[in-house]
């Protein structure tokens, strides 16, 4: 039995940075594993302990070279391999939208055949958080989004995933869904686990499989996408921030003036 899970590197920027073209300088961009993905890592990991059968777990990402670093981390949390996308093509497309990334992972699933796939509800950097949905309709899975809650216990033995999902105005939905599903992870439905200085020189030796378009049968209209960048800037701030220097008493008499400069108590 298998399960398959999505992770994507996101690039964090610091404070202070600079824009050059379309993107951040690099200079300013520090690459980690996306925040819902380490949740849909942890939750496919333990999928795989709790089944009384043979699990294997599988990790798919679309990245660069670089990006490994940040898979090798997904491996040595207890993914058993990885594989992952990218060639001149797709480092060449301008912009990966949803539909673009969904014809990749779509190939991916069809050359894995697996049994669930768990994906991050979004990723940090361009928040569409339409990638897993969109993933279950172009493959014919059952989907749940949100999921803030997954029962392990049989699952994969049972073909029916019990979920909880999170709704609009605090609503919490129970509900049942067939495998094979897609499955989009919430932040906080479990503690992922730290990796171990075992689990790191393990992954180590775990293969990483480089797949190529012609590898998963696809050309370069597969990242064609409809999207493209325009421009990037930095926007312009509305109002200005007043910091106010020295110890509590100073401040908090500085912040009296202010407020009594802008009418605030005053009769």
């Amino acid at each position: 039995m298998k399960v398959l899970v999505t992770v994507k590197e996101v690039a964090e920027v610091e404070d202070d940075f600079e824009i050059a073209d379309l993107d951040v300088d690099p200079r300013y961009l520090e690459y980690d594993l996306n925040e819902w993905d380490e949740y849909a890592v942890e939750a496919a990991v333990r999928l795989a302990e709790a089944s009384d059968e043979d699990v294997e777990v599988v990790s798919a990402t679309i990245g660069p070279e670089r990006s490994e670093e940040t898979v090798r981390m997904a491996l040595a949390k207890g993914v058993d391999r990885a594989v992952r996308i990218w060639d001149d093509d797709v480092e060449a497309a301008e912009f990966l939208d949803v539909a673009s990334k969904v014809r990749l992972l779509e190939a991916v699933v069809a050359e894995e055949d697996p049994d669930i796939v768990l994906t991050g509800v979004q990723a940090n950097d361009t928040g569409f958080g339409a990638t897993g949905v969109a993933l279950a309709d172009a493959v014919g899975f059952e989907w749940g989004a949100v999921v803030n809650h997954l029962d392990t216990e049989g699952v994969l033995e049972d073909g029916v995933a019990h979920v909880h999902r999170e709704l609009e105005g605090g609503i919490d939905e129970i509900t049942e869904i067939d495998l094979p599903a897609v499955l989009t992870i919430q932040t906080g439905i479990n503690e992922p686990r730290y990796a171990s200085l075992r689990g790191i020189r393990q992954a180590q030796s775990k293969e990483i499989a480089r797949k190529t378009l012609s590898d998963l049968g696809l050309d370069h209209s597969a990242v064609a996408g409809e999207l493209f960048l325009t421009d990037m800037y930095e926007p312009e701030a509305e109002s200005d921030a007043t910091y106010f220097d020295g110890d509590a008493g100073e401040q908090a008499a500085q912040l009296a003036t202010a407020l009594r400069e802008k009418g605030v108590g005053a009769e």
